[in-house]
């Protein structure tokens, strides 16, 4: 691994742990209590700010900010952290911001995630790996998102709420309720049925992301067993505890759907509803 270089015009406090091989460029600011991972890449005008903690090879592009102050009037300076893995690319002007100790006192992000320009992670949100959000994505407090989930552009997530594994949330989509892995959800139902153009952003599901799944190397004969999982859990008229049952007698073998009928039996905020049977795919 190459050795460290600092543009001179960069400010790093003496406190702050830099692995091998890591670039500063111009004009960042990095302070105490700041651990970067070997091979980490700031660009010119990056901020990192106390209690970070990421490992190797990150990229973060300029004029981001991480580890700011949560945005939450329960805050009063308590050490918390912000903590990411490893191969994430942060790109231009997204905010990251640290835990708080009402939650769990970090907000975490895994390794290989893509987050694009202008995006907000709020305090205590937790991502897992692989996942990627498009420009203008908010996240409120205490977002969970599942490995590889996708979010679309200018998407909103209302705080605690989860979104699961490989779920596909397509643009301009408002996020309420929980979103179960493997399955997609998009806004844009008109508001009375009509072409008035006036949409409703508040997300639906429609179906599972095939093509997503497909695209991840998943096999037909899986994809099938969570299409019909989908069915008998969204479109049945028996109660929401009695077709978890029944998917759970019907198609143990497959783990991908014993983890979409857990998260379903699990959630707190409840589960985005579908939408009208012509809008599965």
């Amino acid at each position: 691994m190459s050795e460290t270089k600092i543009h001179p015009t960069a400010i790093v406090a003496p406190g702050a742990e830099l692995g091998p091989g890591v670039e500063i460029g111009p004009y960042c600011i990095v302070e105490d209590k700041v651990i970067l991972g070997a091979g980490t890449v700031l660009e010119p005008f990056a901020q990192i700010k106390r209690y970070v903690r990421m490992g190797q090879k990150n990229r973060i592009a300029s004029h981001t900010i991480i580890g700011g102050e949560p945005q939450h009037l329960g805050f009063k300076g308590e050490e918390t952290w912000v903590e990411m893995g490893d191969g994430n690319t942060i790109r231009e002007f997204t905010t990251i911001h640290r835990g708080t100790v009402q939650g769990s006192g970090r907000t975490t992000l895994g390794s290989n995630c893509f987050i694009m320009g202008y995006v907000h992670i709020a305090h205590d949100c937790q991502l897992g790996n692989g996942v990627i959000m498009v420009n203008q994505v908010g996240l409120a407090g205490h977002v969970v998102i599942g490995d590889n989930a996708f979010i679309g552009a200018m998407s909103g997530v209302h705080q605690f709420v989860r979104i699961g594994e490989r779920a596909f949330i397509g643009a301009l989509s408002g996020i309420g309720q929980d979103v179960p892995p493997f399955t997609r959800a998009t806004s844009g139902r008109d508001l009375d049925g009509a072409a008035t153009g006036q949409m409703d952003l508040r997300a639906t599901l429609h179906g599972i992301n095939t093509i997503g799944l497909r695209r991840s190397g998943f096999s037909n004969e899986t994809i099938m067993a969570l299409k019909k999982a989908y069915a008998m859990i969204f479109r049945t008229d028996k109660t929401r505890e009695q077709a978890l049952a029944e998917v759970e007698e019907n198609l143990p073998q497959y783990p991908e759907v014993m983890r979409f009928v857990d998260f379903i039996r699990s959630s707190k905020r409840g589960v985005t509803p579908p939408a009208p049977q012509n809008g599965d795919e």
